[in-house]
């Protein structure tokens, strides 16, 4: 069995690892933690009956895998600790995404205390970085629109067949990804019949996207991503313009984005075809209800032919697969499981 700890378990993504990992097969919780310890209902009420109960920070123990699920600049003061203990730690904040301390310290405006842990640290997408997640200690868990971007484009990407100077990523973001605390925008009197565009240039999730499709593309590429809230709970959708070389069907783009993902549980590639006499296709495109509570993207795509434009579609759920469940996937990675232990029952359901 994994001795699983969580660090911070009371928001949305902490709550969301531990129903998950109560349920995990080779998983035993030996802690879980809160700043302010209470009865374990009063902050997830759906586990109401679970017989585990909050210890606060400095009452931890080591173990063999810790979750850290806290805001930014904590894991990076708490995860050193862990891991000199032994344990192997996978910090679903941001503190060890990015390679460049001077980029994060300028995007998270704070001096970065650990930054010898950033360097060792892995970027959790587990398709692209499989056999780093294998061996590292520390696994830096990605945004869910940065995990979604990626996951849209890396095919493209690394084809080479795309315009690098020329693409723009628009995020449809539930409200589950502002978290638990209170916030206006999260208010359902705000959101509610409402769209609310935020932080619409120099998104902190801009960096991660250029970050990793800067090493596919074999050279530094820059990202134009404005994201939005919409009035739903959980998931995001990532809609990606590109601009290819030369002509490109259809057909030949989902057989791209196929061999790229062949053999792959969790990425599944939409290849509904066009409806034959309908004024409005809706079928070959991804719904977000169809990944709610699962750790599967789901990438579709057409293409604008006259205009010379792609656009593909990224779907994936925030604190899913775009945050806790790709967590426990890497958490498999690491201990050597097949990668959807504990999380077959998250298949791809209608809500």
């Amino acid at each position: 069995m994994i001795n699983v700890g969580i660090f911070g378990a009371t928001g949305y993504m902490g709550g969301e690892a531990l129903r998950i990992l109560l349920e995990h097969p080779q998983v035993k919780i030996s802690w879980i933690t809160s700043r302010n310890p209470a009865k374990i209902a009063d902050y997830h009420p759906n586990l109401y009956d679970s017989p585990l109960h909050f210890i606060r920070p400095e009452e931890t123990t080591p173990c063999d895998v810790v979750f850290m699920a806290v805001p930014s600049g904590i894991s990076m003061e708490a995860a050193p600790k862990f891991i000199d203990q032994g344990c192997k730690v996978i910090d679903l904040g941001a503190d060890f995404r990015l390679e460049n301390r001077t980029i994060w310290e300028q995007v998270y405006k704070k001096k970065h205390k650990s930054w010898k842990y950033a360097k060792a640290a892995v970027y959790g997408i587990t398709e692209l970085h499989r056999e780093d997640i294998k061996k590292t200690k520390l696994v830096a868990n990605p945004g869910c629109f940065a995990s979604a971007a990626i996951l849209g484009l890396s095919p493209l990407i690394e084809s080479k067949l795309i315009d690098t100077d020329k693409i723009v990523v628009d995020g449809l973001s539930g409200t589950a990804g502002i978290g638990a605390d209170l916030s206006r925008p999260a208010h359902h009197a705000e959101i509610g019949n409402n769209l609310i565009p935020y932080n619409v240039v120099d998104h902190r999730h801009t960096y991660e996207i250029e970050q990793e499709l800067s090493k596919l593309a074999e050279k530094k590429i820059q990202i134009h991503f404005t994201p939005i809230y919409v009035p739903i709970i959980r998931g995001v959708l990532d809609v990606c313009h590109i601009f290819p070389k030369k002509k490109m069907s259809r057909k030949n783009l989902i057989q791209l984005y196929q061999d790229f993902y062949k053999g792959e549980f969790f990425v599944k590639v939409y290849d509904l075809p066009h409806e034959k006499g309908v004024a409005w296709q809706y079928k070959p495109y991804p719904w977000v209800n169809t990944v709610s509570g699962t750790n599967h993207c789901l990438i579709g795509m057409d293409v604008d032919e006259t205009r010379n434009r792609i656009v593909i579609f990224s779907a994936l759920d925030s604190i899913g697969k775009g945050g806790a469940h790709a967590g426990i996937q890497n958490m498999n990675v690491m201990f050597g499981l097949a990668e959807n232990t504990g999380l077959t029952r998250s298949g791809l359901h209608p809500i």
